[in-house]
């Protein structure tokens, strides 16, 4: 019980990321969301219905993103 440094991950230099939507710009996250929009109905549309939702359902998360980032300036 003496030797727990492997649980606490900034003894060991690991340190958690700042604040990454930071790098990212608001058109870079539209264009994300949009292309996430289209991938998502191309998938449906060849018949990959469980890929199409899961990489469609990633539009809302960065169209919302992007608006926060554009409002939040």
């Amino acid at each position: 019980m003496e030797n727990l440094q492997f649980i606490d991950p900034l003894l060991h230099g690991i340190k958690p990321l700042e604040n990454s939507t930071n790098n990212l710009s608001v058109k870079q996250l539209t264009m994300a969301g949009i292309g996430s929009l289209l991938v998502g109905a191309v998938l449906k549309r060849t018949g990959h219905n469980k890929a199409a939702a899961v990489v469609g359902g990633l539009a809302l998360p960065l169209l919302s993103a992007a608006v926060y980032k554009k409002l939040a300036k």
